[in-house]
C-alpha cells in the first residue's frame, strides 16, 4: 500500500449526508479545488508518517464542519496547519478553503498536547469523513453502523500498513471501536464537551509527561 492509492480508495467512496474531503467541495467555503488540495494533503502527511519511526495512533469519531471537512486532516484544523508540517517533517500541508482561518476546539486541545510528547502520533477517526444531518452540511452527527462498515476495511489496512501497535481512543467511541483490531488500546476523555482536563490527565498518563498549560478559557471559545 502506497499513502496516494490509499487517498485515492478513500476518495471514491460517496454516501448521502457524509461529505467526503478528498472528492466533495463546499459550495459555501471550498476553493475550485479544494479535493485535489486535501488529497495532496493526506498524502503527503501518511508518507511522512511512514518515514518516521511512530507505531501510535490517535483515533477520534470523526471529522467535525470546523476542522477535518476543511483541512482532511483528523483532529486537525486550519490553525495548526503549520504546527503538523513542523511535527511531522517532509509534509506540506496548504489550506484548502477560502476567507479566515477557522478553529477548532478540539484540534486546539489535541495540538497543545502533540507539542508535549516525545513522538507525534499519526491522527485519525474512526470515520474518515464528515457527516451531517440532512440538508444541513454545517452540522455534525455521529455515523451510523452502516456507514461505519463502509470504511471499516481501509482503517484495517492503514493500521497494518503503517505497522501501528498502540491505538489511543480519543473519547469512548472510539475506543470501543478500536478494541476489535487486537492491538493495545488506551482510552482518554474527548476534550470537547467540558472534557479537557481530563483528556490532558489522560494524556499525560498514556505518555508519563507533564503537558504544557494553555488557557482553558480560550479554547472553550471554539466550537
Amino acid at each position: 500500500m502506497s499513502a496516494k492509492r490509499f487517498v485515492e480508495e478513500l476518495s471514491e467512496i460517496s454516501l448521502p449526508n457524509v461529505f467526503n474531503p478528498y472528492s466533495d467541495r463546499c459550495a459555501l467555503f471550498d476553493l475550485p479545488k479544494a479535493a485535489i488540495v486535501r488529497r495532496k494533503n493526506l498524502v503527503s502527511y501518511l508518507a511522512a508518517i511512514e518515514r518516521s519511526e511512530t507505531d501510535v495512533i490517535w483515533m477520534g469519531r470523526d471529522l467535525g464542519y470546523r476542522g477535518g471537512r476543511r483541512t482532511g486532516l483528523a483532529l486537525t484544523d486550519e490553525s495548526h496547519l503549520r504546527d503538523m508540517e513542523q511535527c511531522y517533517p517532509g509534509s506540506e500541508i496548504n489550506k484548502a478553503t477560502t476567507g479566515p482561518v477557522v478553529a477548532e476546539r478540539t484540534a486546539t486541545e489535541i495540538w497543545a498536547a502533540i507539542r508535549s510528547i516525545p513522538l507525534p502520533p499519526l491522527l485519525w477517526n474512526v470515520f474518515p469523513f464528515h457527516p451531517h444531518e440532512p440538508d444541513q452540511p454545517l452540522t455534525n452527527r455521529k455515523f451510523s453502523a452502516r456507514e461505519l462498515a463502509v470504511v471499516d476495511e481501509l482503517n484495517r489496512m492503514l493500521i497494518g500498513w503503517l505497522g501501528i501497535s498502540t491505538i489511543v481512543g480519543i473519547g469512548q467511541d472510539a475506543a470501543k471501536y478500536a478494541a476489535d483490531f487486537g492491538i493495545s488500546v488506551e482510552c482518554v476523555r474527548h476534550p470537547s464537551y467540558g472534557g479537557t482536563r481530563d483528556f490532558r490527565t489522560g494524556v499525560e498518563r498514556v505518555y508519563g509527561v507533564e503537558l504544557r498549560r494553555t488557557a482553558i478559557g480560550q479554547s472553550e471559545l471554539f466550537t
